[in-house]
């Protein structure tokens, strides 16, 4: 079907094209780069503008804006909730005994941690001890990794406070 000079030429334009794009790549990271040897976080630049402000209106604004995690929960939305547990269903299931990638959350609030007969925690988190309690939670789905650091989880975290208070207050009508 194809001779051998076909298949030569053939492999040499992929590879060439791939040489052409590595070389643009370099070309582009020297001519756009903002650090100082053009890898890694040491040298960026800061880019912007400072803005003055009067003293104090800044810290005023950041204190009114620090809403407590109990006031979030009292006010949270389990509907929303719901939506937001859509980022946990991949590795979760609600059903009482039905583990999945990680395990069941029926019944999770006010239950011991690693408290899932049969499942297989990681060692970090099997030491922990204590209930999940919304506070436990909001530290955990904020940043697993930071809560119990070398656990298998590999979720980042949600952000939004609001989004953690929606989930726990979900959490707390699935279950005992």
């Amino acid at each position: 079907m194809f001779d051998t000079m076909t298949m030569t030429k053939a492999g040499a334009a992929v590879i060439g094209a791939l040489l052409f794009f590595l070389l643009g790549s370099w070309a582009a990271d020297s001519l756009y780069s903002t650090a100082a040897g053009g890898h890694g976080d040491e040298g960026h630049a800061e880019t912007g503008y400072m803005i003055a402000t009067a003293s104090g209106e800044g810290e005023a604004a950041a204190e009114e804006e620090a809403v407590p995690f109990a006031d979030l929960l009292a006010a949270a939305d389990p509907a929303k909730g719901e939506k937001v547990y859509g980022k946990c269903k991949a590795c979760h299931k609600l059903e009482d005994g039905a583990n999945g990638t990680g395990p069941h959350l029926y019944g999770l609030v006010g239950r011991p941690i690693a408290g899932v007969a049969g499942y297989s925690y990681s060692d970090v988190i099997a030491a922990l001890g204590g209930n999940w309690g919304p506070d436990e939670l909001n530290e955990w789905l904020a940043n697993p990794k930071a809560f119990a650091p070398g656990n298998k989880m590999t979720f980042a975290g949600l952000k939004k406070d609001t989004d953690r208070a929606d989930l726990i207050a979900y959490l707390q009508t699935i279950g005992g």
